[in-house]
């Protein structure tokens, strides 16, 4: 409810300033908000870089709209590049004496996304200036950046939760028994696990299997990071995950995972030791920057007629334009083909962050992807997830880089079909159906399909696979039987995919960034465009003032985690049924 009130609140706010002020007014309103956001902060000498892991960090940036913006109630989202840039340009940067981190990570970044924060933390703490972390309440994942610190400090009444990682998976066969809903599937791949949720109560061995060795992969990478940082063996990590789980404030000290325990005002007295300051200088505890100010305050990335274009892709593949959190086949199509016939771009990164989808639309972007790479070089950079369809749109690009703790794979496809007849006719509705031929109604909801219509369906299906596995062979070059052994729709991460020939290199968006530009023979001329194009303050401003887009639901935020999944549901919109994607609610923790 508290939502719909500051819509409400945001909508009537514009439209008296609007009112009120007038064209006139309203426009120097803008002007001068523009003006504000354009304004660069100063750094004072020996100032400490404070990153508060509770920014919205996301792979691509975006810009709240104005309701948002009056409320208060969406943060901006600030890209990943844009962090880590910060803390690499911060190393260098004599004003910059040491980095802070404090907050809890609220932004949902996957393990492969946290490892690339943390390789820029390494670097900052490599170039000699140190870093303190402190912990209140942290999880692993605050703990995989924090323990990069030279001095962890934890609050007296804090804890450090080691315990290990977990995949957790809701199934809803018994529920969609219950109500009478009946689903048939087709898949190929023994290890293709999307279908199961909706016909199983839990997890095939086959499923259990992949998904155990996923978390031993990103769990055994987790623990020599974090004992290199640390100084402590994977033995003793194990054994702390074991026997402790959660540790308190000095529990944490004893194990080696923390330095001491502190109150903030002490944590403040030891970043003025730094600083150089006696005492708290105004209302600051110490002399700091945050991270999105420091951006604002250093000079932009190198400008050239030279460009490298980063193309964010990120959500579920659909067929069309797709819609906002959605990678659109048409959509991303296009503006590849754009940039493959614009002679300034001279090579082209894509990130992709995607479970996969419908299986028609991954085939459009595929096809785009491997007309530019004959054209130009296209690297692929694999954020957290980058499967199923996910893969088969990177398969042909020049090079693929994918982080270790990447999910990608699942190499596999799968044909869902409900049927409601059980749930209509027991609340008295039933369907009689007139056709011209035995397969007219096949697409219909209101009966199973026929034996002779699953046949149907599983020679497409079938079909589909084929020329999954033939164009990954053709992509990655790697002899065709092979590729149906590692393919059956298995996940693998990102250390096990480079083993097997799935991805070439290991690293992140910048490595693939410098690889473009190497391969393009551009040294460091050139100068990087992000697309979808961020818009400014101006352009949001009016795009939602004017646009008749529609606007969420005001009680989305307290039920995101079930329409998460519903929207995902909704997007299953292939004209044939078929799908590369993982299990609709994969994810680990």
């Amino acid at each position: 409810m508290r939502s719909f009130f500051k819509s409400v609140l945001a909508s009537f706010v514009a439209l008296l300033l609007f009112v009120g002020l007038g064209v006139g007014g309203f426009a120097l309103l803008i002007a001068a908000l523009t003006a504000i956001g354009s304004s660069k902060p100063a750094i004072k000498d020996d100032t400490i870089l404070a990153f508060d892991l509770s920014l919205n960090i996301a792979d691509a940036s975006s810009t709240p709209g104005v309701s948002s913006l009056i409320t208060g109630s969406t943060p901006n989202t600030i890209a990943l590049r844009t962090v880590t840039r910060a803390i690499d340009q911060a190393a260098k940067d004599d004003r910059i004496s040491g980095l802070y981190l404090s907050g809890d990570l609220t932004s949902g970044l996957g393990w492969a996304s946290l490892r690339e924060l943390r390789q820029s933390l390494e670097a900052f703490r490599a170039a000699g200036k140190p870093i303190f972390a402190y912990e209140t309440q942290g999880s692993e994942r605050e703990y995989y950046l924090n323990s990069v610190a030279n001095t962890v400090l934890v609050n007296p009444s804090g804890a450090i939760e080691f315990n290990g990682l977990r995949s957790e998976t809701a199934y809803y066969a018994n529920a969609l028994q219950k109500f009478g809903i009946g689903v048939q599937i087709l898949r190929v791949g023994r290890f293709k696990s999307a279908v199961e949720p909706f016909i199983r109560p839990n997890s095939s061995p086959e499923s259990r299997q992949q998904t155990q060795q996923l978390l031993n992969d990103i769990w055994g990478e987790f623990l020599a990071s974090v004992g290199k940082s640390r100084t402590l063996t994977t033995r003793q990590l194990t054994t702390i995950a074991n026997t402790q789980g959660l540790l308190l404030a000095d529990q944490a000290v004893q194990a080696g995972l923390a330095d001491d325990v502190a109150h903030p005002d002490e944590v403040a007295a030891q970043l003025r030791a730094v600083t150089g300051e006696d005492k708290p200088d105004g209302e600051e505890a110490f002399r700091q920057i945050s991270v999105p100010n420091y951006l604002a305050a250093i000079d932009p990335e190198r400008s050239s007629g030279n460009r490298i274009a980063v193309i964010y892709a990120e959500g579920n593949i659909v067929d069309r334009e797709g819609g906002s959190g959605q990678i659109g086949g048409d959509a991303l199509a296009e503006q590849i083909r754009k940039l493959r016939e614009d002679d300034d771009v001279k090579a082209i990164v894509i990130r992709v962050n995607s479970p996969g989808g419908s299986a028609s639309a991954s085939d459009v972007i595929a096809r785009e992807v491997k007309l530019s790479a004959d054209r130009k070089p296209v690297i692929i950079s694999m954020g957290d997830t980058a499967a199923s369809g996910g893969y088969l749109m990177s398969t042909f690009a020049t090079e693929i880089f994918a982080s270790p703790n990447t999910i990608t794979g699942s190499i596999g496809v799968f044909g869902l079909l409900p049927n409601v007849q059980r749930l209509a006719n027991n609340n008295g509705i039933t369907w009689d159906t007139v056709e011209t031929n035995p397969f007219a109604d096949s697409q219909t909801i209101a009966r199973p399909k026929t034996p002779q219509e699953l046949a149907i369906g599983q020679r497409v299906v079938n079909q589909i696979y084929d020329r999954f596995v033939s164009d990954v062979s053709t992509g990655r070059k790697l002899d065709r039987n092979r590729v149906n052994e590692i393919a059956q729709g298995r996940v693998w991460s990102g250390i096990q995919a480079e083993k097997i020939g799935l991805v070439d290199q290991l690293g992140g968006l910048n490595a693939a960034i410098q690889s473009a530009a190497d391969r393009a023979k551009l040294g460091e001329d050139f100068e990087i465009d992000s697309y979808p194009r961020s818009r400014s303050f101006r352009e949001q401003f009016f795009r939602d003032l004017f646009s008749n887009q529609e606007q969420g639901d005001p009680f989305s935020v307290e039920l995101q985690q079930l329409q998460s999944q519903l929207e995902t549901l909704r997007s299953l919109n292939d004209p044939q049924g078929t799908y590369m994607r993982l299990p609709i609610n994969f994810e680990i923790d």
